[in-house]
């Protein structure tokens, strides 16, 4: 029994740290723009850098990536939806939107996640879920309607571009449950993706003037991007063996976090501070995640309890 008990602090804290990792890595992304730099370099450095890392612990585990068509569709399909286009997107909306906001808005993602799952015949509607999807949209007409919401007016006109990452991470996760990921582990996936996201990145940054130089002197907007990159592949990998070790549904559970960090870490680092109609958006997408996440066991799983992650990468 005790050990059990330390077994579940230990997964708990697991669990937070992922959610404080996840949540700096907005501000960080908000510290990378400050300065100039432009989505498709950013884009590009990020993949590159965790790719690198991911690209390591896959050839360690001598998981090397199937290059066959089935497998090349998916790499595609996740460089593009899972990090090209929803990356460029956040990037640029981070040049005018505080990290806070963008933080709230990630919470959307299992809200615009269950519609596209109806659309898509991978789930069941229930009312309590419309319920979540409802409290998800009313929070973004919190931050989009009333004049005090963002700290200048003209930053609504930012928003849709901030809410292109949320739908595509929806519909990501939905094609990946009906469909799977022929035969992938998720670790083998994201270093394919990255691989392929690097190589559409690279001419995109060169021929639109965004490529970074690598070589010294690095400013904070370097080492930012660099600390995001690690980061990010860090808190993937410990979140895949989180969802082996203690079952999806306790895993999922990151989202508050994520959100709830993000925001004190902007608070922190950046000096935000934000009105009581971000504050109320971000309780509405926290009741909407509540509502619209699966039922199902989380710690109760045991061992393996989840998705095949830590050993199927």
């Amino acid at each position: 029994m005790r050990d059990q008990g330390r077994d579940r602090v230990f997964l708990i804290a697991t669990l937070v740290l992922l959610g404080a990792g996840w949540g700096l890595t907005q501000p960080l992304s908000k510290i990378a723009v400050s300065e100039g730099y432009r989505h498709f370099g950013l884009v590009f450095w990020q993949l590159a850098v965790s790719g690198g890392i991911l690209g390591g612990l896959t050839f360690a585990r001598g998981r090397i990536p199937p290059l066959r068509w089935p497998q090349l569709r998916f790499y595609v399909f996740i460089a593009l939806i899972g990090t090209v286009v929803p990356g460029s997107a956040s990037y640029q909306a981070l040049v005018y939107l505080p990290a806070s906001v963008m933080s709230v808005l990630l919470a959307l993602v299992p809200i615009f996640a269950f519609p596209i799952a109806l659309a898509l015949s991978t789930d069941r509607f229930s009312l309590r879920r419309l319920g979540g999807l409802v409290c998800g949209l009313i929070g973004v007409i919190f931050l989009i309607w009333p004049q005090a919401s963002l700290p200048e007016r003209w930053m609504v006109a930012f928003i849709p571009l901030a809410l292109v990452a949320p739908v595509l991470y929806g519909i990501e996760g939905n094609v990946v449950a009906k469909w799977g990921t022929a035969g992938l582990g998720p670790i083998q996936l994201l270093f394919g993706a990255s691989v392929v996201g690097a190589l559409i990145s690279a001419p995109l940054a060169i021929g639109t003037g965004h490529w970074i130089d690598p070589r010294p002197p690095w400013g904070l907007p370097d080492l930012a991007l660099a600390l995001s990159s690690v980061i990010h592949a860090g808190v993937y990998t410990a979140y895949v063996w989180l969802v082996g070790r203690a079952g999806a549904v306790f895993a999922a559970q990151v989202s508050y976090l994520v959100t709830g960090f993000g925001v004190v870490w902007a608070m922190l680092l950046l000096g935000e501070r934000n009105s009581g109609w971000v504050w109320a958006a971000m309780a509405l997408m926290f009741v909407g995640l509540f509502l619209v996440r699966p039922r199902g066991r989380g710690l109760e799983d045991g061992p393996g309890g989840g998705q095949d992650g830590a050993g199927g990468g």
